[in-house]
Parts: structure tokens; C-alpha cells; sequence
């Protein structure tokens, strides 16, 4: 191998182990006062340990974790962002309500963002680039700066003419509230209703809103990080979208990720029935119910060029 074939080599692998350094402005530094929501959710999270462990406050731990997982994956991400199924305005509201609730702002906002990230996925424009600007900006940092705060509207035009979704998005941290304080409560019952359980309203309120909350963030996040390092490519894209089952556990679907960027139109990630896809099936059950209807679904030429590896070519 010359010399120059070695420094070509050497160069490829430092660009993957080192992702290019970018300048970050002013705006784009911490902003540690409008970060102690954040910070503060995180560290009682942790300290809910203190607080006793029961059977019941773990449980109320995972179920809000999945409950607000899906009301990111199948009202945020796939109705929101991507609008791939349709239902009633009513709903539509008790959506944007659900997703609310897992204090990741409002649903414009974070449609906004999303179909931002579509747009520029992994080029300059992107706002959240592992590739570009590494896993903790990707992961976690641009949440914390003044920068992404605002909603760009003019993206979300779609939905900005429902005034309640306005409210709802200005006004998105009444929603994670209401939860916290009916998970309170709820505690509060069981002591008294169910001794045996060893649960109270302070243990129920840590384990079962802060800890969810704090491994809620993480699992959202590690699809604008994780998804876009590690695990396998099933389509070319021309960016760095990848699919990971233990993703698509942890995320209710959301891991199959190069499928989503290879046709993002599509309610259902996984394209086979062996890429489980926990929201599809939730979404499925409400369409039975007549909650939601109108699902698409990956077109045929899509299984093709997963069987072939080459895109159809029409004429």
C-alpha cells in the first residue's frame, strides 16, 4: 500500500471515530438556567432510589415509560411530523394532550424539528447530526441551547390553523403537570387502600413521573443519536439512518430507522412482520376502534428494492 493509499485510509477512519468539530455560536452553548427543568427531573429520577423501591412504583415506572413512549412515537413523530393516518379532531387534541405529557414540549414544536431533520438529514442545515457534530450534540446538547427553543410555525403550517394545538404547544407544561400530580395521588390512594403494596404518593410521584420521565428522554433521544451509529442499512438514503431491533424495543418501533428515512410516509417503520413495531400495533388496535383511520403503509416498490437492493426506475 503507498504512502498515499495509508493517508487516505487514516484520514476515512479519522473522520468515523472523530466526527467534524463544528463551531458553536453563542446560542448554541448551555443555557444552565433555562436547563434546570431538565437537570432537576434527572436528579430526582435518580434519587427516587431513596425513596423505597415496590413492585407497584416500578411498575407505574414502566408503564408511563411506554404509555409516553408511544405518545411520542404514534402521536408526535407519526401523526404530527408525518401526518400518516388520519382521525378526528377530538383526538387529535387527546394526541397532542398524551404527548404533552411527556415533557418534550409541545407537538408543533417538536414536528417542527422532526421534519426539519428530514429535510437535512446529516448535511450542514441538520440540526442534530451524530455524524456531523457528534453523539453528545446529537444526543442531548442542542436540546439544552436558547437556539432550538422557538417553534418555526411556517413549517407546521398544517396544523398551526387548530387553535388548540397552539394552546397546547404554548402552554405544554400543564400536561406533564396534571400527570405528575394524578400519579401523586394515585400514590397517596394505594397507601391507604393497599397497604400491602408498600407504595405512597411521594414514592409513586418519583418513580412512576421523574425516573420515567428521565429514561423517556434518553430512549427518545438515542433515535437523533444511536439510530443514526450504530446498526445495519437496508436502503441507500444518503445519510447515516441505520435499523436496530434493540432500538426498536427500546423505542416502540422507532429503531427501524433506515426503513423510516428510505419512505418516511408510512404509519408502519418495520416493513416485515418480524421488525416489531410496538406503536403500529396500538395504532392498529385504534383503528379497529375507529379512533384512527386511513393508515399508510409501505408500497410495494418498497418491498422490492428491500429484496433487490436497486430502486424501481420508471419510465
Amino acid at each position: 500500500m503507498s504512502q498515499v493509499e495509508v493517508k487516505i485510509l487514516e484520514s476515512s477512519l479519522e473522520t468515523r471515530v472523530n466526527p467534524k468539530k463544528h463551531t458553536f455560536a453563542k446560542d448554541e452553548q448551555i443555557d444552565w438556567v433555562g436547563a434546570i427543568p431538565f437537570m432537576l427531573v434527572h436528579i430526582v429520577g435518580v434519587l427516587a432510589i431513596f425513596t423505597g423501591i415496590s413492585w407497584a412504583a416500578v411498575g407505574m415506572c414502566i408503564f408511563m415509560y411506554y404509555a409516553r413512549m408511544f405518545a411520542i412515537t404514534g402521536s408526535y413523530h407519526r401523526y404530527f411530523s408525518h401526518r400518516t393516518y388520519k382521525t378526528s379532531r377530538f383526538f387529535q387534541f387527546i394526541l397532542a394532550l398524551w404527548g404533552a405529557s411527556s415533557a418534550q414540549q409541545g407537538p408543533l414544536w417538536w414536528a417542527a424539528h422532526h421534519r426539519h431533520h428530514h429535510k437535512f438529514s446529516d448535511e450542514e442545515q441538520d440540526i442534530h447530526s451524530a455524524k456531523l457534530r457528534g453523539l453528545w450534540w446529537s444526543h442531548v446538547g442542542w436540546i439544552l441551547c436558547k437556539k432550538y427553543g422557538p417553534t418555526n410555525e411556517e413549517a407546521v403550517k398544517d396544523l398551526t390553523k387548530y387553535p388548540e394545538l397552539r394552546w397546547i404547544n404554548k402552554n405544554h407544561g400543564i400536561a406533564p403537570f396534571i400527570l405528575a400530580s394524578a400519579i401523586f395521588f394515585f400514590g397517596v390512594f394505594l397507601q391507604h387502600a393497599a397497604p400491602g403494596l408498600h407504595t405512597n404518593g411521594i414514592q409513586m410521584l418519583c418513580w412512576g413521573f421523574f425516573t420515567s420521565t428521565t429514561i423517556l428522554y434518553h430512549g427518545t433521544f438515542c433515535i437523533n443519536s444511536l439510530a443514526h451509529l450504530i446498526g445495519r442499512k437496508r436502503f441507500d438514503t444518503g445519510e447515516e439512518s441505520k435499523n436496530s431491533l434493540i432500538l426498536s424495543i427500546i423505542t416502540m418501533g422507532e429503531g427501524w430507522h433506515n426503513n423510516h428515512h428510505r419512505y418516511p410516509y408510512s404509519e408502519r417503520q418495520g416493513i416485515y412482520w418480524y421488525e416489531i413495531d410496538m406503536s403500529h400495533y396500538v395504532l392498529r388496535v385504534f383503528s379497529w376502534l375507529g379512533l384512527v383511520w386511513d393508515i399508510k403503509l409501505h408500497p410495494e416498490e418498497i418491498y422490492t428494492e428491500a429484496r433487490t437492493g436497486h430502486k424501481e426506475v420508471t419510465a
